[in-house]
């Protein structure tokens, strides 16, 4: 066994040695026990949320289907591949800090066209427009809706809650989902 090893092992049982002799009321004093109930209510996701699509959030422009491509293939600013397209930043100012912008990296789960690494975890969007939109199958509000707060679709969803919990903004989820739907055969 090496030292570290010995050493952590001999630290486990002086600790529980410690818990032994002294009983609940003093081990307060000696280990420190947050209360538990506090931190799961501050993290407690609000109720799934239904959101109205704004008008002309889903669009064929350019520059909205880049940043949705970006915010879909990229985690964070400090490590985002690439330079961003106009209207995002790799950094946002936070009380008063500077730090990365955190992203979808949407492609962690999803495969799409262009994917390196596309995972296989949530649905494959691949040719989604063709397959789910211009068949009917799927809407622009549902597609909306989907990355806003999949909750509303599937209260057991373990994809990322983003407008409800202010990941991104309503301009962020129409770039996200004119991406999504996007005829990628013209690139």
């Amino acid at each position: 066994m090496d030292h570290k090893r010995s050493w952590m092992l001999g630290l486990g049982i002086l600790v529980f040695g410690l818990a032994q002799s002294v009983d609940a009321a003093d081990l307060k004093k000696v280990i420190e026990m947050p209360d538990a109930s506090k931190i799961l209510e501050k993290d407690r996701l609000a109720p799934p949320k239904r959101y109205t699509m704004p008008k002309g959030c889903i669009t064929d422009d350019p520059l909205a289907i880049a940043r949705g491509e970006y915010i879909f293939h990229n985690l964070n600013g400090k490590k985002a591949k690439a330079k961003p397209p106009r209207g995002l930043a790799k950094f946002v100012v936070a009380n008063g800090r500077k730090k990365p912008k955190q992203y979808g990296n949407c492609v962690a789960c999803h495969n799409i066209e262009g994917a390196k690494g596309g995972g296989n975890i949530g649905p494959d969007l691949h040719n989604y427009r063709q397959n789910f939109v211009d068949s009917g199958v799927r809407s622009h509000q549902y597609v909306y809706q989907q990355i806003a707060d999949p909750r509303v679709h599937d209260k057991n969803t373990h994809m990322t809650v983003n407008l409800t919990t202010g990941l991104f903004t309503p301009r962020e989820i129409c770039d996200i989902a004119s991406y999504v739907v996007s005829d990628k055969s013209k690139k």
